[in-house]
């Protein structure tokens, strides 16, 4: 895909009124459910383990991505802090997007900073409008579907799929489409947990539409999913994420993985379920192999002493953490783990270095 010229910026009033059209749009959405509740099929019906597909890895193995390529798609902000994730984590989707097995296709920066940024020439990038000033109180991320608002309305997507993907993400094997005809595939966080907020839930998912197990227990990323069905989705899940940050409860509750409940509910009002499969993803320190799954997150702090041990909460003798490079990249050559600290980190450390190592220019971003 060829990157596109920056959107017009759009006013503080305009976004108001397309906030109050997702309302209205919404509500349209959810009487329209209550009183033509469609029979589910037996691919999407809730089973026993409460309410969620779960799809055995080995078997789904065997499902070929064939011509199914998805589109990878990261939001992204213009801080140093979000440039070299993104600079490692589009080098990586280099080395495996044609290795045997991948599905993937083509690639996009979502830039939500409203201009272009130095970035533009190494990875391909499409620039969107953030939210207007003070909208998101300084919760960054409600930019995230309003970012793929725009751009799943103004870019060219040749792509029938798209990976919603985050700039800490690696790709540590080729990864296939998960997905299977109109059943996107998500990864299910231990931390979303829809039952035990259902009080909160069925502020935005009420009881008419279903059991509260319909919200499946997942954020946006990662997601494979149909093009035409995120299409669907996106505006719904920007109005509800607004919404549950208006709210103190929902706010106080949910906080930093507000805008991935948001997108769960979303997904809920528009009757979509996701395959959930546990080998998409992986997250140092506390998985400890890579073995077979595909993205490596790294959104926590690794800490250990100098006899491999976790020392989790407390700043470690050896430590990698994204969040010690808040106003640039880390450098070139990291040491590597202490005998004894599992795989997954020492895999997470060698494939930064040799994403350091390999990208020009990296220390001078």
């Amino acid at each position: 895909m060829m990157p596109r010229k920056n959107m017009g910026r759009v006013s503080p009033l305009l976004l108001v009124l397309l906030a109050l059209g997702f309302f209205f749009a919404t509500y349209n959405l959810v009487t329209m459910i209550i009183h033509n509740r469609a029979t589910r099929s037996n691919s999407t019906s809730a089973t026993s383990n409460g309410g969620s597909e779960w799809f055995d890895p080995v078997q789904e193995s065997s499902l070929k991505s064939g011509d199914r390529k998805f589109h990878v798609a990261l939001t992204a902000t213009d801080a140093p802090y979000s440039k070299w994730q993104c600079r490692i984590m589009y080098y990586w989707y280099k080395q495996m997007k044609d290795r045997a097995g991948s599905g993937m296709g083509g690639f996009t920066r979502v830039l939500h900073s409203g201009k272009p940024d130095n970035l533009m020439e190494e990875i391909p990038t499409f620039v969107v409008d953030p939210l207007p000033e003070g909208l998101d109180r300084g919760y960054i991320v409600l930019n995230r579907p309003w970012a793929f608002v725009q751009w799943l309305e103004k870019a060219t997507i040749e792509e029938e799929y798209i990976l919603m993907a985050e700039p800490d993400h690696v790709f540590a094997n080729p990864l296939p489409n998960l997905a299977r005809g109109d059943l996107p595939a998500a990864f299910p966080f231990f931390y979303i947990k829809p039952s035990e907020n259902e009080k909160i839930i069925r502020k935005y998912y009420p009881e008419e539409l279903g059991q509260v197990t319909n919200v499946d227990p997942i954020g946006n990323s990662p997601v494979i999913i149909k093009k035409s069905i995120l299409e669907k989705i996106a505006p719904t899940w920007m109005n509800v994420s607004l919404r549950m940050k208006d709210d103190p409860e929902t706010d106080k509750a949910f906080g930093w993985v507000l805008e991935m409940y948001a997108y769960a509910v979303a997904s809920a009002l528009h009757g979509v379920r996701h395959i959930l499969r546990k080998d998409f993803m992986l997250q140092p320190p506390w998985d400890l192999e890579v073995g077979k799954r595909f993205i490596i997150h790294y959104t926590y702090g690794c800490d250990y002493n100098m006899k491999g041990e976790l020392t989790y909460g407390k700043i470690g003798e050896w430590r990698f953490d994204k969040r010690s490079y808040l106003r640039g990249p880390p450098p070139k050559n990291l040491s590597l783990p202490p005998p004894g600290v599992p795989e997954s980190v020492v895999r997470l450390v060698k494939m930064v270095n040799e994403a350091t190592a390999n990208i020009p220019g990296w220390e001078t971003e």
